[in-house]
């Protein structure tokens, strides 16, 4: 297994005693924890902590959640043998980072570590003492229910995390209804302008749903962005002569195609509807084209993985071969060509940020 989920974090940590008390990697913290419940399959965790040498007793400890969106977040972040700083990740957010901490290096596959710092100041280096960090080795497991420390030979270099920011965006009263939460479709539509960006980095021009062309973004509507199309029929010789194609993409959220004859990727962003909708759209367009190869995205919310691959193995939309593209990936990518001017980027570039649903059932 090369990464995690919510529900794999949810279930080791469910594996710990909730008879046990646990305390904080830092050996000077005071306060220790108790499991109360691990709601499974992706959280949330309730514990309760005390500081015993405060006069605090369990009886009136108050219960508190450690949330299935920060176990999520930190599951994300996991590769094997690579050190993680868990406030690093959290910054100032999240009350229990600490005590997730914790509880995961009580369990066999989490270790502890401080991995060495370098500093830079004025073109000068040094390794100074690291922080603290912990490391998933799925290979070297430890004995359950206690914290052992990792010796390492690694540095760190502490380059800050990148932020994506967002203009305002300005979105059609035709949109704006009672039914539709306003920050969901507001999320969506910055996947999709995202999605538009990528897509001018990589060469490629983009259809944008009809429906979402009206939105302003930056004093400008997003269907008249640079490079996005403004008519199927027209533009792409790809659906020029299957009309019930061009009907069926109408409204799929964000298609990107290369040179007039190419279609990279159909993608589905599903964060305001369900994920068997978007399916049906792509698997409508599917059927209105003759065999073709391009790759049939689903792109939704980290924590909504298992649930686009649930509904991606049914039966009925398996010849999709659908990939899962989640929103930490499709900012990741953005920020990297915001950074960078990338040249020579293959389409296959594309498959290292997607994870395909199918290739879980072999």
């Amino acid at each position: 297994m090369s990464r995690l989920t919510a529900a794999n974090l949810v279930h080791e940590i469910g594996m710990l005693p909730k008879s046990s008390v646990y305390n904080y990697v830092h050996s000077k913290t005071p306060t220790i924890i108790k499991i109360v419940n691990v709601v499974k399959p992706e959280g949330p965790i309730v514990i309760q902590r005390i500081r015993p040498n405060k006069g605090e007793t369990w009886n009136n400890a108050k219960e508190e959640s450690i949330s299935m969106q920060m176990i999520w977040r930190l599951a994300n972040t996991l590769a094997p043998n690579h050190p993680i700083n868990v406030d690093r990740i959290f910054g100032g957010s999240y009350n229990t980072r600490s005590a997730l901490e914790a509880l995961l290096a009580h369990t066999p596959q989490f270790y502890y570590c401080y991995p060495g710092r370098i500093e830079s100041i004025s073109s000068n280096s040094k390794i100074k003492p690291g922080h603290k960090h912990i490391m998933w080795c799925p290979d070297n497991p430890h004995a359950p229910n206690v914290m052992v420390k990792a010796e390492v030979d690694i540095v760190i270099s502490e380059v800050p995390n990148t932020e994506i920011v967002y203009d305002a965006l300005v979105l059609p009263d035709e949109i704006q209804t009672p039914e539709l939460d306003i920050e969901m479709k507001r999320r969506h539509c910055q996947m999709q302008i995202a999605l538009i960006e990528i897509g001018q980095h990589l060469g490629f021009k983009t259809w944008i749903a009809q429906n979402d062309k009206g939105i302003i973004y930056k004093n400008r509507k997003i269907g008249e962005m640079e490079d996005v199309i403004t008519s199927l029929k027209k533009e792409e010789n790809v659906m020029q002569n299957f009309y019930d194609a061009q009907k069926a993409a109408l409204l799929i959220d964000c298609i990107w195609f290369k040179n007039g004859r190419l279609m990279p990727a159909v993608m589905e962003v599903e964060h305001s509807t369900g994920v068997t909708s978007g399916l049906t759209r792509m698997k409508g367009l599917q059927d209105a084209l003759p065999p073709f190869p391009t790759r049939y995205v689903i792109v939704a919310p980290d924590e909504d993985r298992d649930k686009v691959f649930r509904e991606a193995s049914r039966p009925q939309f398996q010849s999709l071969n659908t990939r899962f593209f989640p929103y930490s990936a499709v900012e990741e990518m953005y920020a990297l060509f915001k950074r960078r001017k990338l040249k020579g980027i293959t389409e296959e570039f594309l498959d290292s940020y997607m994870e395909p649903v199918l290739a879980q059932l072999a």
